[in-house]
């Protein structure tokens, strides 16, 4: 059972709250969704960021934004169109919780607070706070894998930030720098010093704000803070996709018998959970703690009531993911 240790003192947030904003309005990145506060831009990079790095988001930032200029122009696309736009940025029940929700403010504009985006798809703790701070001026503090960083070695904080209380207690934390002034400029200066300066291997240390008071780097626990989340162990699975392919059109079914991609359009087949990886493959995928040996069988007809036939060409628009790509590259088309 982990014991929480006793919250800093109020002064010691002021003096931070302080320097972290000073050094944020001196040090911060031009990006193109910190050019104003257009909520739509801002939650579109806040949801594009999630599991990937700012210098690969700004390409399709940009690309998306050209395509689907307000957030009226995503909700009356189809959502074929949005997959496509998201092609490459993985994780895409993403793009469809952003499409959802698209719709609905587009019917009935953006709420203002965290509380009411938390209600729309998509929208978890970490983004509405965001959005309600950055484009609204909520004065509420986030929580990510930047902010968890920094906090923890900040205060010296051996939580388990990946359990209730002590996600709780480093929350508590955020929110009490972000009610002393600008939320925004908390929020962002936070998750700027742990994306350039508090990174996970290369620490800066000289060029933090918080150097001369960082309890980690007095007491030389810079690198075993935060504490690692334990790891979920990789599964072996065997797939065996059928894939028929006539006139240009292969057939696919919407996946309800695969632990992963669920709900998308993939090749029918069957699955099953190994102990051991097979000996023979045709290709090998991973998607998050699964490690999948494909076995490939191809049939030149297929039956079935659920079966659609989608244009090789139109495949990505239907299902962006890799690893159709990489099983159809195995097929002698």
């Amino acid at each position: 059972m982990t014991t929480l240790p006793r919250m800093a003192a109020q002064h010691d947030y002021k003096t931070d709250h302080k320097q972290l904003t000073q050094w944020y309005n001196k040090n911060k990145r031009s990006l193109p969704w910190r050019e104003n506060k257009n909520p739509y831009r801002i939650w579109l990079s806040e949801v594009m960021l999630q599991q990937t790095t700012v210098v690969a988001v700004i390409p399709y930032f940009e690309k998306f934004l050209q395509k689907f200029p307000t957030v009226q122009d995503l909700a009356n696309a189809p959502e074929a169109d949005v997959m496509e736009a998201w092609a490459g940025l993985g994780y895409y029940s993403r793009a469809r919780n952003l499409h959802k929700a698209a719709k609905a403010l587009a019917a009935g504009g953006f709420p203002k607070t965290a509380a009411e985006l938390l209600e729309l798809p998509g929208f978890g703790p970490y983004t509405s706070r965001a959005v309600a701070s950055i484009a609204f001026g909520e004065k509420v503090g986030v929580l990510d894998g930047n902010v968890i960083r920094v906090l923890s070695r900040r205060y010296g904080l051996k939580l388990e930030w990946w359990n209730g209380k002590g996600r709780d207690h480093l929350q508590k934390i955020s929110d009490e720098l972000s009610l002393l002034g600008q939320a925004d400029v908390v929020n962002q200066g936070l998750m700027e010093l742990g994306a350039t300066v508090c990174t996970p291997q290369k620490v800066m240390c000289m060029l933090c704000p918080w150097a001369a008071t960082c309890v980690s780097r007095e007491k030389n626990l810079v690198e075993k803070l935060p504490l690692k989340k334990p790891r979920k162990e990789s599964e072996v699975w065997v797939w065996k996709p059928l894939v028929a392919i006539k006139n240009q059109k292969v057939a696919l079914v919407q996946n309800d018998y695969a632990p992963f991609l669920k709900g998308q359009m993939i090749f029918p087949g069957e699955i099953s959970m190994e102990k051991n990886k097979p000996k023979a493959y045709d290709a090998k995928h991973n998607i998050t703690h699964h490690d999948i040996f494909i076995q490939i069988t191809e049939k030149k007809s297929l039956t079935g009531k659920n079966l659609q036939w989608v244009d090789l060409k139109e495949l990505k628009k239907v299902n962006p993911s890799s690893l159709l790509q990489k099983v159809l590259h195995k097929v002698k088309l």
